[in-house]
């Protein structure tokens, strides 16, 4: 029975990540966004900053001594490309169920047999593997567009990448789970995403924030992704130095995890005892 169960959501799994991925597919002109919004979206903060550091860049001995690195390019785009990633889950895994809501076939398919787990699983793998592929896309543009270099090792990178996307995934499980209750998500995903780019630190070092907001921005996992990745890729820092913040994502996946996976159980019991399944 129990092997017959593991099956059943394996199958449940699969099916919605070919699903999704189906449907990325088949609108191939949304894929476009992931070539063109990775150097959009950061060139305003890049150009602000180059007019900024003045003519013969005189402020950028400032930037280093404040962040360890004169360069403020790469500074910002590993800032930028982290909080995309954050966007992106946001709306997509965040919206997933409610996309379901609106089509009629969330009801359909939660009173099957199948599991409603694997199914939001299998969600959450696409949107893993959709980020993965926006980065490795991303880092080819942005090379060509603003000669980004890695002046790190390859490895830290990949491991301190997947140890931010974790945390993401949870917080969208749960934001999925809201918009089930909450039928609305466009106000949820604007103030989430709005936090996260203040205290975070995505263009700035945390350091020069007032102490309130430093201290809001040591509950946000990005903040420690966004110092790792930036430590490893700019400054070729080693695993000891990251090592705090890399234990730091790892109980942040955890614990936003968990939480997710407890607030989509507790949705789905109270959708099913209200009957608001269907409800638009």
């Amino acid at each position: 029975m129990g092997a017959f169960r593991w099956w059943d959501y394996g199958r449940a799994v699969l099916a919605v990540f070919k699903k999704e991925w189906l449907m990325q597919l088949r609108y191939p002109a949304e894929l476009v966004g992931a070539v063109i919004w990775p150097v959009l979206f950061p060139a305003v903060y890049i150009f602000s900053a180059r007019a900024l550091a003045g003519p013969d860049g005189e402020a950028v001995a400032v930037f280093a001594s404040r962040t360890g690195t004169a360069d403020y390019v790469g500074y910002i785009l590993f800032g930028t490309m982290l909080w995309m990633i954050l966007n992106i889950t946001l709306w997509d895994l965040g919206g997933h169920l409610r996309r379901e809501q609106v089509r009629g076939t969330l009801e359909a398919c939660w009173t099957t047999p199948a599991s409603r787990v694997g199914m939001l699983m299998g969600a959450s793998l696409t949107q893993v593997s959709t980020s993965v592929a926006f980065l490795l896309v991303a880092a080819l543009v942005l090379r060509v567009v603003y000669g980004f270099e890695l002046r790190g090792s390859i490895g830290p990178l990949l491991l301190l990448m997947v140890l931010s996307i974790l945390p993401v995934i949870g917080l969208g499980l749960a934001f999925a789970s809201l918009v089930v209750v909450l039928k609305e998500i466009n106000s949820l995903v604007f103030l989430v995403r709005g936090i996260f780019m203040v205290f975070a630190g995505m263009t700035y070092p945390v350091e020069v924030l007032p102490g309130w907001m430093q201290a809001v921005s040591r509950f946000l996992p990005l903040t420690y992704s966004i110092r790792a990745m930036r430590a490893v890729g700019l400054s070729g820092a080693g695993w000891a130095e990251v090592r705090g913040d890399a234990l730091a994502l790892m109980a942040f996946s955890v614990v936003l995890l968990v939480a997710g996976w407890l607030a989509f159980r507790g949705v789905e019991r109270m959708a099913q005892q209200a009957g608001t399944l269907a409800h638009y």
